[in-house]
């Protein structure tokens, strides 16, 4: 049996990163710049909120077209994992970036987790810019004041 036969099938531990890009970049297998959709910073209800929260989650997903390009990213991310796991690869790392990394990557990263969940993987979550992986919608590190 060789190297390549004895680790192909394993199962790559799934992260799913968001960050925001004026906090510094981040290294992962395949990194995604959300600076395009909706911005909840600039409403004021939502300002305070994260992307964890249903309201701001729902702005960020209120152009129809948020859903489908979120979908598309569950495609390819499901595929790159089935190559990973082929090919023997422990992880499989993708980096969901906005500016602020509040908001829109955090949505877009619960969202995409869901759906992978769906598709019957276990992605691990890493909110970089809300301290920590668990962190909930009062787990804000820098609450803007407008």
């Amino acid at each position: 049996m060789t190297k390549e036969s004895s680790i192909a099938g394993l199962v790559p531990a799934v992260e799913l990163w968001s960050f925001g890009f004026k906090h510094g970049g981040i290294e992962a297998n395949l990194v995604v710049d959300v600076r395009f959709l909706p911005n909840p910073y600039y409403v004021p209800a939502l300002c305070h909120m994260t992307g964890r929260d249903a309201p701001c989650a729902a702005y960020v997903f209120k152009d129809p077209a948020t859903g489908g390009f979120a979908e598309s990213l569950a495609d390819m991310v499901f595929g790159m994992e089935r190559s990973f796991r082929e090919q023997g690869k422990a992880v499989l790392k993708v980096a969901i970036g906005c500016t602020g990394g509040q908001h829109r990557s955090v949505a877009v990263v619960e969202a995409l987790a869901a759906a992978l969940r769906a598709r019957g993987l276990s992605p691990e979550l890493r909110h970089r810019e809300l301290g920590n992986a668990e962190a909930g919608a009062e787990g804000r590190l820098n609450p803007k004041k407008h």
